[in-house]
């Protein structure tokens, strides 16, 4: 069976401790978590999970019955209907032409967000593949870092 990548969206209590538990449930069965964010779900004591990982139907069901197990864990959602987004952050030297990569970054809902006296950082966010076209089209520029988020993603 071919590997597929999936988006598990998982809502967790906001205590020590669970981040550890999901990452070990991962690592002791052998499976690669790709992206991984987290953030506190405002106005409660809660945390949203969004993890990207890719295995076959078999794995990605093991996956989801395992976090379902897990004490602190409230709702898993693990479907083809979520919306998802990526970030970027990319630094360039001053001496690049700010106008191009500012029209690039327009073309991938991003702009340039912060001007040194000898860099400046350009800002996408987006969905992961298009994040990641956006970073080979901006490798002729030379820049200096790039910084990706992980994923977040939320059930239509």
């Amino acid at each position: 069976m071919d590997k597929v990548r999936r988006v598990i969206s998982v809502i967790v209590a906001n205590e020590a401790q669970v981040l550890a538990r999901v990452s070990g449930l991962f690592a002791g069965r052998g499976y690669n978590i790709d992206s991984l964010t987290v953030a506190p779900i405002p106005d409660s004591d809660l945390s949203h999970m969004t993890i990207v990982t890719k295995g076959n139907k078999r794995v990605i069901e093991q996956i989801v019955k395992q976090l379902h197990k897990l004490i602190p864990t409230f709702k898993v959602i693990e479907h083809d209907e979520m919306v998802e987004k990526e970030m970027v952050l990319i630094k360039f030297p001053i001496e690049k032409p700010i106008s191009d990569i500012q029209a690039l970054c327009q073309a991938y809902n991003g702009a340039i967000v912060n001007v040194g006296t000898d860099m400046f950082i350009a800002m996408v966010a987006d969905e992961s593949v298009r994040v990641e076209h956006f970073i080979e089209a901006t490798k002729r520029y030379q820049p200096i870092e790039v910084v990706r988020s992980g994923v977040v993603a939320m059930e239509r």
